[in-house]
């Protein structure tokens, strides 16, 4: 009779148990990276009143089972339930969300943690970390490739840092000329001829402009031949660089020749003239270089002297600290067809192949994006995007038998598989990061509330059992009056 009373306790404490786990779950509804857990219970030690027997061919008996009489039911296990949660879009650039049954690695006191929950920020020493204080890890950017990173033991993220808040500046290498040119075209054939504007960098990532002007010469009817000249080089004030403002005590203004003096075209050394002291108007004598075209089929033939050179090269002659790069100007894809008396001349700066050596001017962090595999991108005003690290996530044969430890972290667990220091390129994995958007809690509501009722009920059920127990006690005690 006692054996049921503490059977019945072993009842009412599982059951309480179950209980509290419930609650944990429904309190964590609406906690990012939540993961519900699972009571399961099983029977426990069992007193055995009478040994099993077998069948006895002799004595013509029958075999007999055990009598055992149980004493009560224990927590089997409390298990994560590791299926993922459903998902809230948030718009946030550093808020991800993992497709897959891997976890965010971070660090806490210096120890690897493991989390579902991706709502990351930037603290102000530039390093990634969740709103817990957890610093996110992964992997850094190799120093011989700037496109990849390398695959080595993770470490923190600095996302933000001197060396990564501006991308430094590079000078115009290449430019491409484009447009056509209609040799009926009156603009050609008189004084002031066809202009266009050539934007370019130099070292420092300033920004100049070249004027080029597009006349057909008075001997050359017809004949597909024109010349090209470079008129005035501009600075970023848009004034001439070879040209000097002087401004006396009296706030008189006149001009003088800077120190740039010449510049080179097409292997043409052109040499500045003099300068209008008044007006600051520099004059520029070039014999300009002849561009061809065949007049049969109206096809680009060359550029400057070379026969068939498809480019030519413009510099500065900055002097021994100059900043100027030598720019290689392709005017192969300029043709000559008829175009009803009008022509159009372009400059665009980059290789006419694939846009390289544009150049470009210092560039400063504009904001951070993350894609699929987890790489961190800056963007930058100078229209850069620079990769700057890559998060790395770890991957556990057995997730639920990782530790829950409270702030939707969980730790390895001798039976969970241990964690290599290393981690996975999720894209190697079969998962991706999924940014702007957040995993939620998976608790099942319904599922939740199906078990307090069962939960509920189980317990009755067992201090019932006490309490009847207790009423067959009184009646033994009762026995002696």
């Amino acid at each position: 009779m006692m054996r049921s009373l503490y059977s019945g306790v072993s009842g009412l404490k599982v059951h309480q148990t179950k209980m509290d786990v419930i609650g944990n779950n429904i309190s964590n509804v609406n906690t990012i990276g939540f993961k519900s857990s699972q009571v399961n219970f099983s029977d426990i030690l069992y007193q055995t009143t009478s040994d099993a027997s077998g069948p006895n061919p002799e004595a013509r008996t029958a075999g007999i089972n055990a009598k055992k009489i149980g004493l009560g039911a224990s927590v089997s296990s409390i298990s994560t339930i590791t299926t993922s949660g459903g998902s809230q879009r948030t718009d946030n650039a550093l808020d991800i969300m993992i497709e897959g049954n891997q976890f965010f690695i971070v660090d806490k006191g210096g120890s690897n943690y493991f989390t579902k929950a991706g709502d990351f920020t930037v603290d102000a020493s530039g390093l990634l970390c969740n709103t817990g204080g957890c610093k996110v890890m992964g992997w850094q950017v190799d120093p011989n490739d700037p496109t990849k990173c390398v695959h080595d033991r993770v470490t923190e993220l600095r996302v933000k840092s001197e060396s990564t808040m501006y991308v430094p500046p590079e000078a115009t290498e290449n430019v491409y000329f484009s447009g056509n040119i209609d040799y009926k075209d009156s603009q050609l054939t008189s004084d002031t001829g066809k202009t266009t504007t050539l934007s370019f960098y130099d070292k420092l990532g300033q920004n100049y402009m070249a004027i080029l002007n597009l006349k057909q010469p008075a001997d050359a009817e017809n004949n597909g031949v024109y010349k090209v000249t470079i008129t005035d080089i501009l600075d970023a004030n848009r004034e001439s660089i070879f040209v000097k403002k002087n401004v006396d005590e009296n706030n008189n203004v006149t001009y003088s020749a800077s120190e740039i003096t010449s510049f080179s075209f097409g292997g043409e050394e052109i040499s500045v003239g003099e300068i209008d002291e008044e007006t600051g108007k520099v004059t520029i004598e070039g014999e300009g270089l002849e561009l061809k075209f065949n007049p049969a089929n109206g096809k680009f033939i060359s550029i400057g002297a070379e026969e068939g050179a498809k480019s030519v090269s413009f510099s500065i002659n900055g002097g021994e600290n100059s900043p100027f790069s030598e720019i290689d100007c392709d005017f192969s894809a300029m043709t000559m067809y008829a175009s009803s008396g009008s022509s159009t001349f372009l400059a665009q700066r980059g290789k006419l192949s694939d846009g390289t050596g544009a150049g470009k001017p210092q560039g400063n962090m504009t904001g951070l994006s993350v894609d699929s595999s987890g790489r961190i991108y800056g963007s930058y005003d100078n229209g850069d995007k620079k990769l700057l690290c890559q998060i790395a996530v770890a991957q556990f044969a057995n997730p639920a038998g990782l530790e829950a430890v409270g702030s939707s972290l969980f730790a390895a667990t001798m039976n969970s598989g241990s964690f290599n220091g290393i981690g996975e390129d999720i894209s190697a994995v079969g998962g991706k990061m999924n940014t702007g958007v957040l995993e939620m809690s998976n608790v099942d509501l319904s599922t939740e509330f199906t078990s307090i009722i069962t939960t509920q009920r189980g317990f009755q059920a067992n201090s019932r059992v006490i309490t009847t127990s207790d009423t067959l006690l009184e009646e033994l005690i009762n026995l002696k009056r």
